[in-house]
């Protein structure tokens, strides 16, 4: 009786173990892991409804993020690798005006455009930056030679300018850049600023960025920006801050993050993300969640992040009323715009 009081036990520890094994499982994508490839991509998040947005404007970018889906899909379907999709797609997004990264980048306090990207391969945990870049087209493939063809991570101002300009990339002066939509917003914000004795409320959405999973198993991830409207020269924000705003390693998740920037800085949440996947264990819902409205939340901060973990599983999280974000894997698709609810959207794919 001893003895089969102990096999029922065993047996009894066996299920439990297999039960939870199945709901984590679950609660990532069905079981059904890994995944031969994966993607994610936002184009801002802020608080905009429905209601603030166009049903023709809502149309324009729906279509973008729809081909810019297509491009990542494509090219992770015929086995490109992460690094290649993550900055294929950005690349899009930076030539599209209808985004503050690259072409229709917000103006800073000075009336210029000062851009920020960056990129991280999560296979051999390599980065790069730049920030304050002026005068080139694509500012993602600056950050990539940086990452691939130096010894440094992170150039700025100047040098990453003389940087981009030793390594051929493509250049363009301020008429590429500037757009009537970026301008008319600096106009507005420099006459409150003006009114109130340089106090004016800053627009932050538009930032692009990218999440990818390869069929080799690796990850990568890619952000870009041209900063809050009217920003003081020289400021930084969470985009090409390796740790805040991207982040990408193959032992748990690749990020790019969009939103407050200072607020993303002051709690590092994309290398939060990272830290609660390697030593706390969550799985990667839950260590979004925990850092977009327990963290950065906390703190006052909104925004958002994209986020996908080494078997392809997808998060897409923010605490803002809207975030432009669209995902792919083999099993499905979906472009999105506004929030879930009024405080904000947890989606798992």
């Amino acid at each position: 009786m001893k003895y089969l009081t102990s096999i029922s036990l065993l047996l009894w520890c066996v299920l439990l173990i297999s039960g939870c094994g199945n709901e984590a499982a679950s609660e990532r994508n069905d079981g059904q892991h890994p995944r031969n490839w994966a993607l994610a991509i936002h184009g801002g998040a802020g608080h905009f409804g429905e209601e603030d947005l166009s049903e023709e404007l809502q149309s324009r970018y729906e279509s973008s993020l729809e081909e810019a889906l297509r491009i990542g899909e494509s090219m992770l379907d015929e086995g490109k690798s992460s690094v290649d999709a993550v900055e294929a797609v950005i690349r899009f997004l930076e030539d599209d005006s209808l985004f503050n990264a690259g072409r229709g980048a917000v103006f800073t306090a000075e009336g210029r455009h000062e851009l920020d990207a960056s990129i991280a391969d999560g296979s051999t945990r390599n980065c790069g930056a730049i920030t304050g870049l002026q005068g080139f087209k694509h500012p993602i493939s600056v950050a990539r030679s940086v990452m691939d063809s130096s010894e440094h991570v992170f150039f700025s101002g100047s040098g990453a300018g003389e940087y981009a300009f030793s390594m051929g990339h493509e250049m363009a002066d301020s008429s590429w850049f500037w757009t009537d939509k970026a301008y008319q917003r600096y106009l507005k914000i420099h006459q409150k600023s003006e009114a109130h004795s340089g106090s004016a409320q800053l627009d932050k959405k538009g930032t692009v960025g990218c999440v990818a999973l390869d069929r080799n198993g690796n990850i990568a991830a890619g952000t870009s920006t041209g900063g809050m409207t009217y920003k003081q020269h020289g400021r930084i924000g969470d985009s090409p801050i390796i740790g805040a705003g991207t982040w990408a390693d193959n032992r748990t998740c690749a990020v790019s993050c969009t939103g407050w920037g200072e607020y993303f800085i002051r709690t590092g949440v994309a290398q939060d993300i990272h830290g609660r996947m390697l030593h706390g264990n969550e799985s990667v819902v839950e260590a979004c969640r925990k850092s977009i409205f327990d963290e950065m939340g906390e703190l006052g901060g909104d925004g958002g992040v994209i986020c996908l973990d080494r078997d392809g599983t997808i998060a897409l999280v923010c605490n803002s009323r809207g975030m432009f974000r669209a995902w792919a894997h083999p099993e499905g698709r979906g472009i999105a715009m506004f929030g879930a609810t009024l405080e904000g959207t947890v989606e798992v794919y």
